[in-house]
């Protein structure tokens, strides 16, 4: 039903093939995925502010670009383009920014399970907000789980913060404010019911975020810092082709094709991936407490949304939509 509806207000979008599918969910299962990585990597080489500026101005460039050629409106009233910066702002600089920051210190893969709580955080938000969704017993079982396992997740870092590395407890509170962010951002997006496009709403997002990150990167004196070589350009390219570019279309094809529910398996998968890329390309080496933490972690998030979707049924897709992917 929800899948006509759709059809019936974009007559221009095509039936998916069973390839398509199966393709566009490995696009955002795997791309998603390895951002954590290819961040890890650029991190190394570039200021977080400068990263993540050219990385969205480019990406959304590209995809004001291909809007254009859509023929899809571009400009909104001031109220619309306003939300959609500050929208932007919470997700492109707020979140990514403080991501990038951490990852020069801390693994990858501990980067995107602090970063898999997002759900949790998000439907405790929704809960305690005006006109809020309650949540059924199996999805308070998800919500224990998961704090549970973040906190078994972030023990061994703690510990280590705690004994002298305030780089490392810096990190993680970077993290966490970078997961409030993209809550945040998520839920002015959601409440504000932009009639905008959601591929122009992302194009918007990251090309105003995209220009206050280098701006303010530019006035922090940073670009000495931006060294141009075959890791920084390699990690650069990959996040604007795989992560902001290909990853999201694929997500918004999803959600015109196939059952929200479905379409949320991206949040408890994409950690799974981020980890075991940080441990065959990166070498990284997660501490047992750590791998309880990701197993708490996951299912809790599995838990959680399959437990909102059976209390409410499938909302409209264009509720569910997020400003920007990863």
């Amino acid at each position: 039903m929800a899948n006509s509806a759709i059809q019936r207000a974009h007559p221009e979008m095509k039936a998916a093939t069973t390839t398509s599918i199966v393709l566009a969910f490995a696009s955002v299962y795997f791309f998603w995925g390895s951002t954590y990585a290819a961040i890890r990597i650029g991190a190394a080489q570039m200021p977080a502010l400068l990263l993540a500026g050219t990385r969205f101005l480019v990406a959304g460039a590209l995809l004001m670009a291909w809007c254009r050629w859509r023929g899809l409106r571009l400009l909104w009233p001031p109220r619309a383009m306003l939300m959609l910066s500050v929208v932007g702002l919470f997700l492109l600089s707020g979140n990514n920014v403080c991501l990038v920051y951490a990852e020069k210190t801390v693994p990858s893969g501990l980067a995107s399970l602090v970063l898999a709580v997002i759900p949790l955080l998000a439907a405790l938000a929704e809960m305690l907000l005006p006109g809020g969704e309650p949540l059924p017993a199996r999805g308070w079982l998800g919500m224990a789980l998961g704090f549970a396992g973040l906190a078994a997740l972030v023990w061994p870092s703690l510990r280590t913060g705690l004994l002298g590395d305030r780089a490392r407890l810096l990190a993680l509170g970077l993290l966490l404010i970078a997961a409030f962010a993209w809550v945040g951002g998520s839920l002015l997006s959601r409440r504000a019911r932009l009639p905008v496009n959601c591929l122009v709403a992302a194009a918007w997002q990251m090309l105003i975020a995209g220009a206050f990150n280098t701006a303010l990167g530019t006035a922090l004196g940073q670009w000495p810092q931006f060294h141009v070589n075959a890791a920084s350009m390699g990690s650069l390219a990959y996040l604007i082709t795989g992560g902001s570019l290909l990853g999201y279309t694929a997500f918004v094809y999803l959600l015109e094709h196939v059952p929200v529910a479905k379409v949320a398996s991206y949040a408890y998968v994409n950690p799974v991936i981020a980890v075991l890329l940080g441990i065959v390309l990166l070498h990284e080496r997660p501490e047992s407490a750590e791998f309880a933490g990701m197993a708490g972690i996951v299912v809790a998030v599995f838990l959680l949304t399959t437990s909102r979707v059976k209390a409410k049924g499938s909302r409209p897709a264009e509720e569910l939509e997020p400003a920007l992917a990863e």
